[in-house]
């Protein structure tokens, strides 16, 4: 009988079960430890001290964004001297995040969640199938008091223990990890910045990636539109960026979900965590900082409903997490609604990157993970620049954002 089962180990799942194992737990993690999540690998320099990772970890660093609009208008967003966007590899990231929630003792189990009961006294029965097992061998049965889900937009606890349909919108996310060009420079790309190409012919409704990872690059988009072409749009990307002789290494493709459930547990003895509960941000799909802070919300939620007995605990999770970034959710999801929809929108949007404001702001704000209160004139100028964009009003025969 474990403390709690966490089914996952991913970002969220491994910082569930680190968490846990500091407040005293018998934790059981189980991954099936066989699938790279497809994932850009883009944290703020936040993330590091926040979750004590070391600068190893990184493949890159980025100094810069480069935003791409359909008419192949660029604006060249550089940081400055207040951070940096890290870049890591989920092949190498994941692992060692497993690895570290190994060695504070949790017991990893290689495999996933074929059911989950619950029984008459409120305790869970998992029963697990190890990875790579003979078809023949017979599952594997654990029992816990509690239940963390951290297994992914598809997330099999979700199915087995929440009402059918619940489950958050999504895009359909694909990427190839290519080796980077020899000499890290080709025309259309530098190793030290992340391009963002916000084109209707590459996503209808969301956006391309090039991303740098050292060694390697990340190239893909995504879209919730049915039938549209990931593959060839991702084609279409690395022909723009100069990189069509580089060697593809693997492609890979999963759901994205937009929008955090409005509830994450089951009132008794589950908590959903991560992409399971939908914490991804909307406009810019980031996860990683988010999954790694929702994971340690969760395993304070169940540490609280475990030592007071009260199931009502495992609500103050998703309470706090909202608290801290459900407005910045609320404005990048109204921003994704009204800028993403076409690309005369997507044009003006790509202008709006332009202006110094803009620029400041959306970095303080990514790389502090909060809104930036300091100075609220600058809020006032975004607003009006961002309206006359919106209504397409030139201030004074100009681009007002230009």
């Amino acid at each position: 009988m474990f403390d709690v089962a966490v089914i996952g180990g991913g970002p969220s799942g491994a910082m569930a079960a680190e968490r846990l194992l500091e407040l005293g737990h018998d934790v059981l993690l189980v991954d099936p430890g066989n699938r790279i999540k497809p994932c850009g690998g883009a944290i703020p320099s936040r993330t590091l001290r926040d979750f004590a990772i070391p600068e190893e970890m990184l493949v890159a660093r980025a100094s810069a964004a480069r935003i791409i609009a359909p008419s192949g208008r660029e604006v060249e967003m550089r940081i400055g001297d207040i951070g940096f966007v890290g870049m890591v590899d989920r092949a190498t990231f994941d692992p060692y995040l497993r690895e570290r929630a190994e060695r504070a003792g949790a017991r990893l189990f290689v495999g996933k969640l074929a059911g989950l009961e619950e029984r008459s006294d409120k305790t869970l029965l998992l029963t697990l199938t190890a990875t790579g097992a003979d078809p023949a061998s017979a599952p594997v049965t654990f029992s816990a008091r509690m239940v963390i889900g951290a297994d992914g937009a598809n997330s099999t606890v979700r199915r087995l223990m929440f009402p059918p349909g619940k489950r958050p919108p999504y895009v359909f996310a694909y990427h190839e990890i290519i080796e980077s060009p020899p000499g890290g420079e080709v025309h259309g790309f530098a190793a030290d910045r992340c391009d963002v190409i916000y084109d209707g012919r590459i996503s209808p409704d969301f956006y391309g990636w090039v991303f740098p990872h050292g060694s390697h690059t990340s190239v893909g988009c995504g879209s919730g539109v049915k039938g549209h072409d990931l593959r060839g749009a991702t084609e279409n990307l690395r022909h723009a960026a100069g990189l069509m002789e580089c060697k593809v290494i693997r492609r890979e493709g999963a759901p994205l979900p937009l929008k955090p459930m409005r509830r994450w547990d089951n009132g008794r003895n589950v908590l959903l965590t991560g992409d399971a509960a939908g914490t991804v941000a909307p406009a810019s799909g980031e996860g990683i900082h988010y999954a790694m802070l929702c994971g340690r919300l969760c395993a304070d939620a169940v540490h609280t409903s475990l030592e007071t007995g009260r199931a009502s605990a495992l609500r103050q999770a998703r309470r706090l997490f909202m608290g801290a970034h459900g407005r910045v959710f609320l404005i990048l999801g109204i921003m994704q609604a009204v800028w993403y929809r076409n690309d005369r929108f997507r044009e003006k949007f790509v202008s709006m990157c332009a202006d110094p404001d803009v620029q400041r702001l959306t970095w303080e704000s990514y790389l502090n993970k909060a809104l930036v209160r300091r100075d609220p004139l600058a809020h006032i100028r975004v607003f009006l620049k961002d309206t006359l964009a919106l209504l397409g009003i030139r201030a004074g025969g100009h681009d007002p954002v230009a």
